[in-house]
């Protein structure tokens, strides 16, 4: 267990060091992989961006992912999407396709996304259950033409591991317990990120970079 998302973010950093002197861009999945995406990105010396996508929440279990929306307006289904009312299913791809565009022009109003192509991309999450939001993640940022796809993530079970191994060129994952329920139960602390929080985060210099001149 971790003792919160900054305690998997730097046992990941120790993982990821050998990162370190190729300035690789963290792509953070909000929210709660923003804060372990400062550590890593600080601790690698690169770059920190957010990877917008969203999870479609079952009816009823909206924490169970069927589904995910990528920034690039692609969806990604589970096969258990196929169950769902189909009016239901249309009318929540185009709820959290605003809830994208909105979290856009609120975390990084006056810049353009930083652009992944031909660098190292490290896709942070603090953990995840069925792998589809990360997995739709992955597959956009593929069409960018990183040079390198790693995915780095606090806890999954292993199935989740198979499939996001076959998205990425490699997947860094802490813990992978086969009793898996919830990404929750793996941290002793597990509050709530905010938007704040989040835009505070991404808004910080490297920790190697020079205070700005007044």
């Amino acid at each position: 267990m971790f003792r919160d998302r900054q305690d998997a973010a730097r046992q990941l950093s120790e993982r990821l060091g050998r990162l370190r002197g190729q300035r690789p861009l963290v792509l953070a999945i909000p929210r709660g992989g923003v804060p372990m995406g400062r550590i890593i990105a600080d601790a690698l010396g690169g770059e920190l961006d957010v990877v917008l996508v969203r999870k479609i929440g079952a009816p009823g279990n909206p924490e169970y992912a069927i589904g995910a929306v990528s920034e690039d307006g692609s969806v990604h289904l589970e096969e258990s999407a196929r169950r769902c009312r189909e009016g239901w299913l249309a009318a929540e791809i185009d709820h959290q396709r605003d809830l994208i565009a909105q979290r856009r022009s609120r975390y990084t109003p006056v810049r353009a996304p930083i652009d992944p192509a031909g660098r190292v991309l490290v896709v942070v999450d603090d953990g995840s259950a069925t792998g589809a939001t990360l997995a739709a993640a992955l597959v956009t940022l593929r069409q960018r033409k990183p040079s390198r796809l790693i995915a780095a993530l606090g806890v999954a079970p292993p199935d989740t591991l198979e499939r996001l191994g076959k998205l990425a060129d490699e997947v860094v994952c802490l813990e992978s317990p086969r009793d898996f329920h919830a990404v929750g139960q793996y941290f002793a602390e597990f509050g709530q990120v905010e938007d704040d929080e989040v835009l505070a985060l991404i808004g910080q210099p490297l920790a190697d970079d020079p205070p700005s001149k007044p």
